[in-house]
């Protein structure tokens, strides 16, 4: 494992016991910004660093029985954390970096990734790799449940120029990886980027 995969597991792994119950209300925002994905019965998505697995009931509440919902995170321990919460009966845990997933390419319709971009090592590659698994014309989300200023603050740091998350940083990034930007919302109560994967 590389040291960023080392890095991210040990972030997490430590704070997997109490992830859901230090963010109690996020519920209804991550149903939202499910809403906004436009999944339809029978679709294929994934939750891309799925953490305790927050996003796969309304993932499977969109795609209905018919539908695959897969959940990948790179930490055993948030796995464990879904697998207590009873979410694996909504998706598929895969142990998986995002890096290098286990799927064959234009298999997905959709890719949800909450709080996702702030932890990829190397974005630009990573990215790549969800559009690789996605068909074209199929959907990336990239949320959180506050926005970016929110989050600096309750990190007690500024907002950077730098942000990745920032539209004129996220733009190119994501048009250099294969996806082009179609919807851009940072509020305070949240923050969603949409983006189609390209022919």
């Amino acid at each position: 494992m590389s040291d960023d995969q080392t890095r991210v597991q040990e972030f997490f792994t430590a704070r997997a016991a109490d992830w859901d119950s230090r963010f109690p209300d996020d519920g209804p925002a991550y149903a939202a910004a499910v809403a906004e994905l436009g999944l339809r019965p029978g679709d294929r998505v994934l939750d891309a660093g799925c953490g305790t697995g927050r996003a796969l009931p309304p993932l499977r509440a969109a795609v209905g029985p018919s539908g695959v919902v897969l959940g990948a995170d790179l930490t055993p321990a948030m796995l464990r954390e879904a697998v207590r919460a009873g979410r694996n009966r909504d998706g598929a845990l895969l142990l998986s970096d995002v890096a290098a997933l286990p799927l064959r390419s234009h298999s997905l319709d959709a890719v949800f990734g909450a709080g996702l971009i702030s932890h990829l090592p190397s974005p630009a590659e990573n990215l790549r790799e969800l559009a690789r698994v996605v068909r074209p014309g199929g959907v990336l989300a990239l949320f959180h449940p506050i926005g970016r200023a929110a989050l600096a603050a309750r990190h007690g740091r500024p907002l950077t120029p730098d942000d990745l998350r920032a539209e004129s940083n996220l733009r190119p990034l994501l048009a250099g990886s294969g996806w082009q930007l179609t919807s851009y919302v940072d509020e305070d109560s949240r923050f969603l980027a949409l983006a189609v994967r390209e022919d």
